[in-house]
């Protein structure tokens, strides 16, 4: 009984030594502001991050029409639902497990990752050409997207896709990249905004827009669903290299590439080394979207205007502002890499491109044209002259409880389109087509 005392009175006073005191607080009956000055450059974004926005609504919807609840289904946000397959998870497992052995515990790590998981995605997703020293491993390829940010800094001028995904422009106003959004053209001053449309096949004519210091390009793209050809990959590299600029390139959906001769890397254009910076994700590849790891190439040939490396510096600020990857999750990046992993992945990719395909082949049964969804997991559908991309969602949520992403959320040039994701499960996407062919015929 003295032990069991002791004992709850040890647990006691561990527990509250996590716990802040609270004898010296008092009540206030006002809020005084601190004398920090706001970041300006916060000031200048327009509204909410995108896909935080798309859940607002659809909650609002919800608080008004609780009884709908049960028929929400989502074609919204790129998130995964299909379990983690079986040899992945057991490299999560075993890391984890590992961690409970004197043998196998481990603490901090290289911020870089670990060598043997740097070595197996140049091995195995590059075939050799790049080197494992140049693979950078991470929590992600859209944290990695704001430390190239920090990298570069705030006096460059930023040139993206239109539309494109919104953390390269949103990143580049935190940083003190641009001015004011222009209210008439919803653009942001000095960023440089490279039109990819149908007339265009979703390829900007990069010759006739203004020089950047940093092109972002993403292929598959988010959200058209475009994937680059070897030749305009080929005269993007080429432009870049004459002008100067360092090519960003995210490859988040390199896997979902199908269609023969397509690249999956920007490093399988020659020259690319010296232009490019690859960012990519195990995120859309194993369903680690919740787990959490992705790498970003930073080629050794890759300098600044003084010859300085900028590998180096993204070292600099892996080394400083992170402690690198978890090793459970770097447990389960070994395991991907495995031949009975990456088959794994590649079952995954054909259940959500299937999907992709059945929500193709509704909207285009209904009159639409559709873009996507061959080597890529987004359907892009072009809405009906003078329909606003945000009225659209909003119709569609009302009508048929189904989310989706209004193309404008992607930028000005996403106007007029609405983009639909196939991760949703294969019977929810199913449903979901026969919803919208009724709700959208035309």
């Amino acid at each position: 009984m003295k032990l069991t005392g002791a004992l709850s009175f040890f647990m006691l006073a561990s527990a509250s030594a996590f716990a802040p005191s609270t004898s010296n607080t008092r009540a206030s009956t006002s809020l005084a502001a601190s004398q920090v000055t706001r970041n300006p450059n916060f000031g200048k974004l327009v509204g909410g991050y995108l896909f935080p926005e798309i859940g607002r609504r659809r909650n609002a919807y919800l608080e008004e029409n609780p009884e709908m609840a049960s028929r929400i289904i989502s074609l919204g946000i790129g998130d995964t639902t299909q379990p983690i397959p079986e040899h992945i998870l057991s490299g999560l497992v075993s890391s984890a497990s590992k961690l409970g052995t004197k043998e196998g515990y481990s603490g901090y790590g290289a911020e870089q990752g670990m060598g043997d998981l740097r070595a197996k995605i140049a091995d195995k997703l590059y075939n050799g050409i790049i080197k494992s020293d140049e693979v950078f491993v991470s929590d992600g390829a859209k944290c990695d997207i704001m430390r190239v940010q920090q990298v570069f800094g705030s006096g460059v001028v930023t040139a993206v896709q239109d539309p494109s995904y919104p953390v390269y422009v949103d990143t580049s106003v935190m940083m003190g990249q641009t001015g004011e959004i222009n209210k008439e053209t919803n653009q942001y001053d000095n960023i440089v905004y490279m039109p990819c449309n149908a007339e265009n096949d979703f390829f900007p004519d990069i010759e006739s827009t203004p020089r950047a210091d940093i092109v972002y390009f993403c292929s598959p793209n988010n959200p058209t669903g475009a994937a680059a050809t070897k030749e305009q990959l080929e005269h993007l590299v080429k432009v870049c290299k004459e002008r100067g600029s360092i090519l960003v390139f995210d490859a988040a959906y390199a896997p979902f590439i199908r269609t023969e001769g397509v690249p999956k890397s920007i490093f399988e254009i020659d020259g690319a080394r010296e232009v490019a910076i690859e960012c990519n994700s195990f995120s859309k590849y194993a369903g680690f979207t919740g787990v959490r790891l992705g790498w970003t190439v930073v080629p050794d040939e890759l300098t600044f205007s003084d010859g300085t490396k900028v590998r180096d510096d993204f070292n600099r600020v892996m080394s400083t502002a992170f402690n690198g990857a978890s090793n459970i999750v770097q447990g389960g990046g070994l395991a991907c890499l495995d031949d009975e992993g990456l088959a794994e992945i590649n079952t995954l990719i054909d259940y959500y491109l299937e999907n992709a395909n059945l929500l193709k082949e509704a909207m285009e049964s209904i009159g639409y044209d559709v873009f996507g969804g061959t080597d890529a997991p987004y359907v892009f559908v072009k809405l009906p002259e003078g329909k606003k991309s945000w009225d659209v969602f909003s119709e569609i949520l009302e009508k048929t409880q189904v989310v989706t992403i209004p193309g404008a959320g992607f930028g000005p040039g996403g106007e007029g389109y609405l983009r639909l994701s196939a991760f949703a499960p294969r019977d929810v996407v199913i449903e979901a087509c026969e919803r919208l062919k009724v709700a959208m015929a035309k």
